[in-house]
């Protein structure tokens, strides 16, 4: 288990950004648990925990691959990128689910795309894939390219091998199998509750 794990399972729980229960996913997908990384903005030192993890991994993979912007969807990646793209001294845009029809119309908020831009794409979790799918095709219709998509939890659901079935690198901080190793190690979980979530896991 890495201290990356650890670090990510502390700031969830300590922020109740991971929930317990029955969740019914975008993909329709129930599952016993949910990840909502806007619960990080009621708890300043867990936003710091992961933000400053997320901002020296996605350095090492700029300066790796050449990057020159960073990018996100609405909502949950989107509160967390404007402040790893301060501490990288980066510019960022976030992609809109929808066009917006009024004012700068269109899907990209924050600045233009101009071809040959290098982008990582960063979001909160990926379980299928789709929302990754869709968030990033604006990017490239105008010209930028996609040099990684990197999310803080990969929930092991298929979403990883689907996106480098279509070619391209994802890079997870950590999965949701290290996240529930880690917490049951050290007691913050109980082991019948660990057990569940693993076999969910398995069972994807």
């Amino acid at each position: 288990m890495s201290d990356k794990a650890s670090i990510i399972a502390e700031a969830l729980i300590r922020s109740e950004a991971l929930k317990f229960g029955k969740f019914k996913l975008k993909s329709g997908i129930v599952s016993p648990y949910y990840i909502d990384l806007s619960w990080l903005l009621s708890s300043p030192e867990s936003f710091a925990a992961v933000v400053n993890l997320a901002a020296r991994e996605i350095e090492k993979i700029s300066s790796e691959r050449k990057v020159n912007k960073l990018a996100s969807i609405e909502l949950k990646g989107a509160l967390l990128l404007p402040t790893i793209a301060h501490m990288l001294r980066m510019p960022c845009i976030i992609v809109r689910k929808e066009s917006k029809s009024y004012g700068i119309t269109g899907r990209i908020a924050g600045g233009v795309i101009k071809p040959g831009d290098r982008f990582i794409f960063f979001d909160d979790v990926i379980t299928k894939g789709e929302s990754k799918i869709e968030g990033i095709k604006p990017i490239e219709e105008a010209g930028g390219k996609i040099e990684s998509i990197f999310v803080v939890v990969d929930r092991e659901q298929g979403g990883k091998e689907e996106l480098e079935r279509r070619g391209y690198n994802l890079i997870s901080l950590t999965t949701i199998s290290e996240i529930i190793s880690s917490l049951l190690k050290t007691g913050k979980i109980k082991s019948n509750k660990a057990k569940q979530i693993l076999e969910y896991v398995k069972k994807q």
